[in-house]
């Protein structure tokens, strides 16, 4: 009776382990909830973040609880970086701007980063890549070139400047809905499809899949070039105290590198501010696909989206993700940049390695394209003017892609682009009238 006891004991443990195995290994290879309401916000709310999203601040502004505009800061409204194909959209070239990080460095581990502003209220607070070198200094012998035949040390300058491009923010709020287990699911199924065109097909030049950007506390990035932001909270909040220099509930005004000594001034947007700013730009409306009356421009359109998906383009531009249609991103971090593109081939070694899970120089997450076709210049850095130079630029583990593309016919190549160009921004956007981004009466 005892054995039977026993028995029946490691056969119910049995089952249970195997009901955990089997659970678990589910809930890896399923995403999570998808995406099934649009995001909503009272009408009142949503009229008075508007209202903040097209004011031109100025320092001592009446709207702001503290100082204002300032001290630094590259613009004077939301609006002014944001307003192709209505309020809310991409910006220019014009409104491009200028992010550093400080790489790591023995007596400093962390990586810093921040933003070089093009204007300040004083003279006082202007800011240049040779200031930030008074806090990031050179390290002498701090690097090694390694080449195939050579190793050579230099200094290690630890700043790196890279030029950024506003994005468009129409369908912000659908993204923040986006689970990270969506995101993730996507990912390891990518992977997975790469190794198996790897030990099936020796495909080795496939594209490589991304990653996803793990923050310091576990959640996966969405927001920014570099998914440096879990939420759309959290992007509103770096962008008005980054661009604008407006301290809110979640981050203080941007201090000027050129003076340590500012005295701190309560926040510019208080709760009701932040929170109304943050419901208009999460109730945005998301962009469309729109094809073409004409048969034949339909045609070609409908052409182009088939071709998309065969030449690999949508690997990372995934059509669909965690429920929301048309989106057009997988989210995660791809080298599209070749690291090894520089003269004589070698690579650069610095002593402090940057750390595993901070993103490469080389490294950008994918961009929606839904909107794409209103939203000119292309890339991080807004330098490809044109979409099919944007589609050729793709190196590094892209490189695959844009090699495919550029082998194709010329009426195949064409067909690709009047796709793209069908990923309009949303026709009832609100038209968007902002004033030149010079600000004269400012230091710049």
């Amino acid at each position: 009776m005892f054995e039977s006891a026993l028995a029946r004991t490691r056969h119910r443990v049995g089952l249970g382990l195997s009901v955990l195995v089997v659970s678990w290994l589910m809930w890896m290879l399923t995403p999570g909830m998808p995406v099934r309401h649009a995001p909503h916000a009272e009408a009142a709310v949503r009229q008075a973040g508007l209202v903040l999203f097209e004011h031109e601040w100025t320092p001592g502004d009446a709207m702001a609880r503290g100082d204002g505009l300032g001290p630094v800061f590259n613009d004077r409204s939301c609006v002014a970086c944001h307003s192709q194909g209505g309020v809310g959209g991409g910006g220019d070239a014009r409104h491009n701007v200028a992010a550093f990080e400080a790489h790591p460095v023995e007596g400093r581990p962390d990586v810093q980063g921040g933003v070089i502003h093009s204007f300040a209220t004083s003279k006082e607070c202007r800011e240049n890549i040779k200031g930030l070198h008074q806090f990031f200094p050179i390290v002498p012998g701090g690097l090694k070139l390694v080449g195939s035949c050579f190793v050579e040390t230099r200094d290690f300058d630890p700043v790196k400047v890279q030029t950024v491009n506003p994005t468009a923010l129409f369908g912000a709020g659908w993204i923040d809905q986006i689970s990270d287990r969506s995101i993730l699911q996507q990912g390891r199924q990518r992977s997975w499809e790469a190794i198996g065109r790897e030990l099936l097909a020796g495909d080795l030049n496939a594209m490589k899949p991304g990653r996803a950007r793990v923050l310091p506390d576990g959640r996966i990035g969405k927001f920014g070039w570099k998914a440096q932001f879990a939420t759309l909270e959290e992007f509103v909040a770096a962008a008005c105290a980054n661009e604008l220099g407006l301290g809110n509930p979640l981050m203080e005004q941007a201090r000027p590198w050129a003076r340590t000594a500012v005295a701190k001034v309560d926040p510019d947007l208080d709760a009701t501010q932040f929170r109304a700013l943050v419901s208009f730009v999460n109730t945005l409306p998301r962009p469309v696909e729109m094809l073409p009356d004409d048969p034949q421009r339909r045609t070609q359109a409908e052409r182009g989206r088939a071709l998309f998906g065969q030449i690999g383009c949508a690997l990372c531009h995934t059509p669909q993700l965690g429920g929301v249609e048309g989106v057009y991103s997988d989210f995660l971090l791809h080298r599209v940049i070749d690291p090894n593109s520089r003269e004589g081939g070698y690579t650069e070694q610095p002593n402090v390695p940057l750390p595993s899970d901070h993103p490469s120089p080389e490294e950008w997450k994918t961009p929606p394209l839904w909107g794409v076709a209103d939203s000119a210049p292309y890339f991080h850095d807004g330098a490809s003017p044109t979409l099919e130079a944007a589609i050729i630029r793709h190196k590094g583990d892209a490189s695959s892609v844009s090699r495919a593309f550029e082998l194709l016919p010329e009426l195949d190549r064409a067909a690709i682009v009047s796709f793209l160009k069908t990923l309009k921004a949303p026709s009832e956007a609100r038209p968007a009238n902002p004033r030149s981004s010079a600000y004269i009466a400012m230091a710049r």
